[in-house]
């Protein structure tokens, strides 16, 4: 029997390291070890109901036929007066795209847009995916990294060093996955001067945690702030995060008529549109009633400061405050170089995070999985008597070092 050659395309990509984490986590539970997973990306809010109701109702009304590319006409409506109302951004209904998910937006732009060689600008720490689809789709990930140092952020000093003939797009998450570090307008500002010197240069703004922020810090997009750049910025964003509809797979983007007519050409020959229902249940949570948003919001805070204050109590580990999403990215250089209580020695970020999974029973994620070390990614998206005994946990490990 013929062996299966797998596609050389798949070469430079990996099994993402938090599915592995999850993966043994979920095993050690299954066998009975009290395993308290702190790696998932989503939020453990459910979804609103008037939301699920409304997709019901799509669903009773028959709505589960093909519907047009790039998204109903209903749902571009709703994603148009979403970017007018909470962005003062105005998308013509053709600028604007629905997929399965805002990484099928990713993967579409990139796909539309990459030749072979063609370089992407991506600060780390980085959502892992950020880096594969850029590789599928052709391209070249050019990996900046950027410590607690400058809060997680890329500099314009650190971007104008990065750009060459070949680069394309540079790729921007506020607030991110894993640090939770937030762009304001002033923080967005330098770099967009150093964009407005490079015509060449794109930009993919990622605002997925757009509305999973804290204190004072104030949400911002990159074509809200410099609108001479808007013909050249694609905004993406979706329903996952803030709505708690990570399941439905929905995310959208507006940008320039030519991208997003090339983007659907894209999505064409691969999903062709998102699920009808998805799509209903969308339109409802964009237009119904935002009050949900502000209740997590504060729900999110609250854990947040709870792991801030215990991290940032352990010796060895230094937290950041994160301005948004869910995440905690703290530093866990103090504690590399001594010995668990069964001598081994931490030599990594990922040695310490096998040492609380194995030995403690709490799975988080290394900051390698992120492209920079040595950091670990908590998230708090679960409940505060989960956290609260986690965290207990940590500290106890941290003090049997050695």
């Amino acid at each position: 029997m013929a062996q299966f050659r797998r596609a050389s395309r798949l070469d430079p990509l990996e099994v993402s390291e938090i599915l592995t984490i999850g993966a043994k986590a979920t095993e050690m539970k299954r066998q009975g070890a009290p395993v308290i997973i702190l790696g998932a990306g989503e939020p453990d809010f459910d979804t609103p109901d008037h939301v699920k109701e409304a997709a019901a109702a799509a669903m009773r009304a028959g709505q589960t036929k093909y519907t047009a590319l790039g998204g109903t006409l209903a749902l571009r409506k709703a994603i148009q007066a979403k970017f007018r109302r909470d962005n003062g951004l105005d998308y013509a209904l053709d600028e604007i795209i629905a997929g399965t998910g805002a990484k099928e937006i990713l993967f579409d732009a990139f796909m539309a847009s990459l030749d072979p060689g063609d370089e992407v600008i991506v600060p780390t720490p980085y959502w892992t995916s950020y880096s594969d689809i850029i590789r599928i789709a052709g391209g070249v990930p050019v990996l900046v990294p950027c410590g607690d140092d400058t809060g997680f952020r890329l500099t314009a000093d650190k971007l104008e060093a990065a750009i060459t003939p070949r680069t394309r797009w540079l790729l921007l998450n506020s607030p991110s996955n894993p640090a939770g570090a937030g762009y304001s307008a002033a923080d967005y500002r330098p770099l967009l001067e150093v964009l407005l010197r490079h015509p060449d240069v794109w930009l993919m703004a990622d605002d997925m945690y757009e509305h999973i922020t804290y204190g004072g810090f104030e949400f911002a997009t990159p074509a809200q702030v410099e609108p001479r750049l808007k013909g050249r910025v694609l905004t993406v964003n979706g329903v996952s995060k803030a709505y708690a509809m990570t399941g439905w797979r929905l995310g959208y983007a507006g940008g320039p008529k030519d991208l997003i007519a090339a983007m659907k050409m894209v999505q064409s020959q691969s999903t062709s549109h998102p699920s009808s229902i998805s799509q209903a249940a969308a339109v409802a949570a964009l237009n119904g009633p935002q009050e949900v948003l502000a209740e997590r919001r504060a729900s999110f805070q609250a854990r947040r400061d709870l792991v801030v204050e215990a991290l940032n109590g352990m010796e060895g580990i230094d937290c950041p405050v994160p301005e948004g999403a869910f995440y905690t990215f703290a530093n866990c250089a103090g504690v590399l170089g001594k010995r668990t209580p069964q001598g081994v020695v931490l030599e990594t970020d990922a040695d310490f995070c096998a040492y609380l999974l194995d030995q403690h029973h709490v799975a988080v994620v290394p900051g390698r999985a992120f492209g920079i070390s040595p950091y670990f990614r908590i998230s708090y998206a679960t409940s505060e008597t989960e956290l609260r005994e986690a965290l207990t946990r940590i500290a106890g490990a941290v003090a049997a070092l050695a």
